[in-house]
């Protein structure tokens, strides 16, 4: 646990970002490697398949990831007071929310992903594959919430470092279970959501072990747990909008692959893989956004908002640096890094053709990402979801659409940028505005 109220932002932030981020590389190697392994060794379709499930997985747990969101605030702002009964009492209402809406939302999944798949237009000869796959990924649900939600808790206790191990280590696992099972064994494409489950389930598992052996504040019974309802009830206030905001980004990712579906499967196989190096490179933006959250929390809970500016400054040059760095890098080798999921040269070109438009703005997205970071930090998690509704749904889907009929699949990807602008450009002015400085959970509890 790290107390992020005193010492030189900068360097706590960037020291608290870091294994965030190397962790969520590796959160994010669960899929782009099994991206690669069924691009290169089941073909097109299995790629497309696998790529068009996770638009639909993103959906069903966006909501929960919002919530446990609004969670890491409270236990932020508890901990920047001291009140440790609080906090506790924050963790055990957190695990009882996950466990019973993991349960509730893999019968939903299950239930509804054929449907849902033939709503947007998927390709019938990739529909059986899409299931069969999300079906089973679907499955271990209950572990992935649990890892996140421990992972959510520890953030904003300022420790960044301890679930990056265990994920290391299940990241590993998935990649040799991946190779085993589809190289060695030749089973298909549910043996790729088969060791997704396996490696998800052995991260949680063992890190409960042990956050139970050696942390005295995460040492409880799940039998004798609290449900604390005021605590609840303002992490719901805090996270529903951040949820919300997940739950349509995760619609808008289906509608757009509704327009994208239309062209085949190759462009599907392309946008897939894409949005997965896309992931990777969004990544820093995204860690320091969460990482600048748990600073501003208990800062804000220590009652030391001078520091939450120079944060935010701080923060704004870090990301500046690195989304200029991944923009080059990005525009001289696109095409080499496509090559890593496949070898169609029809696929290779459509997703270099993504990746140098977009990869162009990716400073625009980080500074979005920064400011909303210290909204969600202070607890203003409602315009933040509004701007990001707005750029989606008002500009990025309408004009992707309409582009796509003049320009194919290349008016797709111009709609994301003209987005990513509209929206820092509205998350910047509100922060000027300054009114998210009246919201404080610690006072209102």
């Amino acid at each position: 646990m790290k107390d992020l109220t005193v010492g030189n932002e900068g360097k706590l932030i960037l020291s608290f970002t870091v294994p965030m981020l190397i962790g969520n590389v590796f959160q994010q190697l669960y899929n782009v490697v099994d991206s690669v392994i069924v691009g290169r060794y089941l073909g097109n379709e299995a790629l497309a398949a696998v790529g068009a499930s996770f638009p639909l997985i993103f959906t069903l747990i966006a909501l929960i990831i919002g919530v446990s969101i609004g969670v890491t605030v409270v236990i932020s702002q508890f901990y920047g007071a001291k009140n440790l009964e609080q906090v506790r009492k924050s963790i055990e209402t957190m695990y009882i929310f996950l466990f019973i809406t993991s349960i509730v939302i893999t019968v939903i999944g299950i239930f509804t992903s054929e449907y849902i798949f033939r709503l947007i237009d998927l390709p019938e000869d990739i529909i059986p594959q899409a299931v069969t796959f999300f079906n089973l990924y679907a499955g271990g649900f209950i572990f992935f919430f649990g890892f996140q939600g421990t992972t959510a808790i520890l953030r904003g206790l300022g420790d960044s470092k301890t679930p990056l191990y265990f994920l290391v280590v299940s990241v590993l696992v998935n990649i040799v279970l991946d190779i085993v099972f589809i190289v060695y064994f030749g089973w298909g494409i549910e043996s790729v959501a088969i060791a997704t489950v396996i490696s998800q389930a052995g991260a949680f598992i063992t890190l409960i072990w042990y956050l139970h052996l050696t942390n005295p504040l995460l040492r409880f019974n799940f039998f004798s747990m609290r449900f604390d309802t005021a605590i609840f009830k303002k992490s719901i206030q805090i996270g529903i909008p951040t949820g919300l905001q997940q739950t349509f980004v995760a619609l808008g990712m289906l509608a757009l692959f509704k327009v994208v579906n239309t062209f085949g499967t190759t462009i599907i196989a392309a946008y897939s893989v894409a949005l997965r190096i896309d992931s990777f490179a969004s990544l820093p933006a995204m860690n320091f956004s969460a990482a600048l959250s748990s600073f501003v929390g208990q800062n804000i809970g220590a009652n030391k908002q001078d520091r939450v500016k120079a944060g935010l400054i701080a923060t704004l040059k870090m990301t500046t640096l690195i989304s200029v760095s991944v923009t080059v890098i990005t525009w001289l080798f696109s095409k080499q890094i496509m090559t890593l999921f496949t070898t169609d040269a029809a696929v290779i070109e459509a997703g270099s053709q993504y990746l140098l438009i977009v990869s162009t703005f990716y400073i625009l997205f980080s500074t979005m990402f920064v400011y909303h970071g210290v909204l969600r930090g202070a607890g203003d998690t409602v315009i933040p979801m509004f701007i990001t509704l707005f750029a989606l749904w008002v500009i990025r889907i309408p004009i992707s659409f309409m582009l796509s009929k003049w320009f194919g699949p290349v008016g797709i990807w111009w709609g994301i940028p003209v987005a990513w602008a509209i929206g820092a450009s509205f998350s910047y002015l509100y922060y000027k505005s300054g009114k998210w400085r009246t919201k404080n959970v610690v006072k209102s509890i």
